[in-house]
């Protein structure tokens, strides 16, 4: 059997770490003094599961809404005779100074921090701590760590306990003078991308000796000859949106051993420099072991390329490219589905910009015309949404594509672990952002998926955040559409634990409140339509969501709605569905028990709105009002024996071989209306139901009722005297 695109299961080193991750008091540690988390004394933790630990903790924090932080967790890293780190890749302003320093004895041989505007200066007193084991660094975007917080600085082994220092904000007046890279003998890898234009990026570099990987992305440097102390081992240079000059250039071409170099730029960046053949020439002959070169961004005429590859470069785009030269070329640009998926890949992590645009041309592809890897086009935007939660354009755009991605066309190559990731970053989305495109573009990417079996792993935090986008009282029609269909589609034919449950969100009063702004507008549209069936769906043998209708005033709005749109069938039909599931509870038919409402339902027996539907409802509302006796029926007008006639006149109305709009999940509130005597009516449109739904869906239904045992209940009602020989016949 083929197997679907992201089929592969997590593995239990994942599943493993995500459990303890989510029970540590259960697992690793216990409460200590203050509500401290510790970890237990009997256990010790290798490289392996610490750096998975930490780094799958990062990600949880910033991907799944409903785990929970923990104030103290790299503290639990602090003793190095119980737990190894090595490896840490930690980003966003979550990651404090304090966390760095609780982890400041382990010998850590890759420290990646991205983005991380939350740490100061007192985090390069830390990062001295790992000099002596230190091979890789990345301080990408860290814009605040060279410049001090409010206080005086703290030394690697100070307390950390001092909270209101830790929470103000670094000032950028105080620059942090003393920090260097002396002592860091074994850094290979370093990235200082952001780097603020306030330091010295010569003198911050010059004591580094053997670094192999050097990115300076957005980087001012005052002078550049200090670069070619590595010409004889540096591999990798990248200069992202670095101001160019031939000064610059010339430096470059003594690095001999460069295998990958970056002169990129931002393609609407103003520059005095401009790339020409001659410089693209000696960069060629002079760095023979180069592999790949980007200059994306530059503004090229069409004869300024080399013979040599230029079929490979083509004409000059907006992403340009990744030139190949010994080995086959990888290149990025917007000519084909390869590169443009090459570009999110090359460029997602460090360079959103670039990466927003190769998304957008990847919609495109999707909407236009066909994906062909699609596995790794789902993998490429989902790994850029999480990456850049917190970037609007890449969110927008990035939905977007998700959208076409995971419609009817690609969905049956899709495992359900890929689309589950697909539905956790779209959450991520709409809880992120309230902005009218994204939220429009997570709805409807929603609607691709089967409701509610797919969305049912995340059924809590999807009816949060869709009734939270329903709450304002004017919301774009669009989206509020989409909203109240899903929200119907959630609460329709699952079990009443969930719609419990999701009453007590407030589903209910949100649901009758869009219902109120309607009447207000005097429309009567999907919106109203799919409202009314959401609460119909809702109140399914739900006697607590039953009874907020009721308290919501949800009577007095189906009296409006009757009266100010009396020809809308499908709003009567679901309006009549939701009454019947309150009638079904016998603690509030009292509640419908008056002269106003008796008579609105005596009146809809008439009927002919929605085939039967409307008048079958209105019916089966009576039918279990009756059931209650005699006794209870305490208004003078209409009166009891009246309305029993125009029941019994519908339903020998009805044509009993109908086809119909309704879907039962269980014929328990029909079958206890069969064994009584006290309603002969009632008994009879219970039968009739029964009757009509078994002969025209029976492959559904005669389980169902045999399930139920419903055939019992059959044979008492042939054996009672006060069956009508109507329902008898029906019956047998």
């Amino acid at each position: 059997m083929a197997t679907k695109a992201g089929d592969n299961p997590d593995s239990l080193m994942t599943l493993t770490t995500v459990f303890c991750l989510r029970n540590l008091r259960r697992t690793m540690c216990y409460q200590g003094p203050l509500n401290k988390l510790c970890l237990r004394s009997d256990i010790f933790l290798p490289s392996e599961i610490c750096d998975k630990l930490v780094n799958t903790y990062m990600e949880l924090v910033h991907t799944d809404s409903n785990f929970e932080p923990e104030e103290s967790f790299f503290q639990l890293f602090s003793d190095p005779r119980s737990t190894r780190l090595t490896r840490v890749q930690l980003r966003e302003d979550f990651v404090r100074d304090r966390d760095l320093e609780a982890i400041r004895k382990q010998d850590l041989i890759e420290l990646h921090l991205t983005y991380c505007n939350g740490l100061s200066s007192r985090s390069l007193k830390t990062l001295a701590c790992f000099r002596d084991t230190l091979v890789s660094l990345c301080l990408f975007g860290c814009s605040n760590i060279f410049y001090k917080k409010g206080g005086a600085p703290l030394a690697c082994n100070e307390s950390t306990e001092d909270e209101e220092e830790e929470e103000s904000p670094a000032s950028r007046q105080a620059l942090e003078t003393d920090f260097s890279f002396q002592g860091f003998n074994r850094l290979r890898l370093l990235n200082l991308g952001g780097l603020p234009d306030e330091v010295d990026a010569e003198a911050l570099l010059r004591p580094l000796r053997c670094v192999t990987s050097l990115d300076l992305s957005n980087v001012h440097l005052l002078g550049t000859a200090f670069l070619a102390q590595w010409k004889d081992r540096l591999a990798s240079l990248v200069l992202y949106n670095v101001d160019l000059s031939e000064e610059l250039i010339g430096t470059v071409l003594e690095l001999a051993h460069l295998r990958h170099l970056d002169i990129s730029q931002e393609s609407m960046r103003v520059t005095k420099f401009k790339m020409t053949r001659k410089i693209l020439t000696a960069v060629v002959q002079r760095l023979p072991h180069l592999v790949s070169l980007d200059i994306s961004g530059h503004i090229m005429l069409d004869n300024c390329t080399v013979p040599h590859f230029e079929e490979a470069m083509g004409r000059p785009r907006w992403l340009s490219c990744q030139i190949g030269f010994s080995a086959p070329p990888q290149v990025t640009g917007s000519k084909n589905e390869e590169q443009v998926l090459n570009a999110i890949e090359a460029y997602t992590e460090f360079r959103p910009e670039l990466a927003h645009r190769a998304i957008n041309q990847l919609f495109d592809i999707a909407r236009i015309q066909h994906c062909n890897q699609l596995l790794r086009a789902l993998q490429l935007v989902i790994g850029a949404l999480k990456c850049h939660k917190y970037d609007k354009s890449i969110q927008v755009t990035g939905s977007a594509a998700l959208f076409y991605l995971t419609n009817t066309e690609y969905r049956s190559d899709q495992s359900v672990l890929l689309r589950r990731q697909v539905i956790q970053v779209v959450l991520n989305g709409m809880e992120q952002y309230q902005e009218v495109t994204v939220q429009r573009n997570c709805c409807l990417t929603l609607c691709n998926f089967s409701i509610p079996e797919e969305l049912e792993f995340q059924y809590r935090r999807v009816n949060q955040l869709l009734l939270k986008i329903l709450e304002p009282a004017r919301q774009d029609e669009s989206i509020q559409r989409i909203a109240v269909h899903l929200c119907n589609a959630l609460v329709c034919q699952v079990d009443n634990h969930h719609k419990e449950a999701v009453g007590k969100m407030g589903f209910v009063k949100t649901m009758l409140n869009l219902i109120q702004k309607k009447l207000l507008d005097r429309m009567c549209d999907q919106v109203m339509e799919f409202s009314w069936s959401a609460l119909w769906n809702i109140t399914d043998e739900t006697p607590d969501n039953c009874q907020m209708f009721l308290n919501c005033r949800g009577m007095t709005l189906f009296l409006d709605c009757l009266k100010e749109f009396p020809d809308k069938q499908e709003l009567h039909r679901n309006m009549l569905g939701l009454l019947g599931n309150v009638a079904e509870v016998k603690a509030l038919r009292p509640q419908l028990l008056t002269p106003q409402f008796i008579s609105v339902f005596s009146n809809l027996l008439d009927s002919k709105a929605d085939g039967i539907e409307v008048s079958y409802n209105a019916c089966g509302v009576l039918s279990h009002i009756m059931f209650d006796g005699p006794e209870v029926w305490a208004m003078q007008e209409p009166r009891r024996e009246l309305v029993m006639d125009k029941m019994w006149e519908a339903i020998r109305s009805w044509d009993v071989s109908s086809r119909r709009n309704i879907n039962y999940r269980s014929f328990e509130p029909i079958l206890r209306l069969l064994p009584q005597s006290i309603s002969p009516v009632s008994q009879h449109w219970a039968t009739w139901a029964l009757f009509n739904l078994v002969s025209v869906y029976p492959s559904k239904y005669c389980p169902l009722l045999i399930k139920e045992g419903g055939i019992t209940l059959l044979e008492k009602v042939l054996e009672l005297e006060s069956s009508h020989p109507e329902t008898k016949d029906m019956a047998r």
